[in-house]
């Protein structure tokens, strides 16, 4: 039914910006909530944040006031704008959807991931 493929991960140094795309395609993606998380090695998986089918967002306070996630109906794309990356920031990142923002448990659809590494 629906399916998600981020881009953008890339080697950054501290202080840094990245732009992470997660691309839908399939029916009604707008219906969906689209959360971005992250697991870096040896840790659990993590919600960085998530933007809801009417536009509501939400960041965990580690990231909050640095990245922004964004939504483009006509792109079908959902964004995450990362400014002053810093090295606990290195992780593989993924977009997820469900009908509401949700832990990475109760997530319904996964992409493959994209790696972000902040490192000098």
């Amino acid at each position: 039914q629906l399916q998600l493929a981020e881009s953008g991960g890339n080697l950054v140094q501290p202080g840094g910006s990245l732009r992470l795309s997660c691309s839908a395609s399939g029916f009604h993606w707008d219906y969906y909530a689209i959360g971005w998380f992250r697991q870096a090695p040896g840790k659990e998986r993590e919600r960085v944040s998530c933007i809801g089918s009417g536009g509501d967002t939400s960041y965990a306070d580690s990231v909050k006031g640095r990245f922004t996630i964004s939504r483009d109906s006509a792109r079908k794309t959902v964004y995450l704008q990362m400014n002053s990356l810093k090295p606990e920031d290195t992780a593989v990142y993924y977009c997820a959807a469900a009908w509401v923002c949700s832990d990475y448990r109760s997530m319904d659809h996964w992409g493959k991931g994209t790696l972000v590494t902040v490192s000098s």
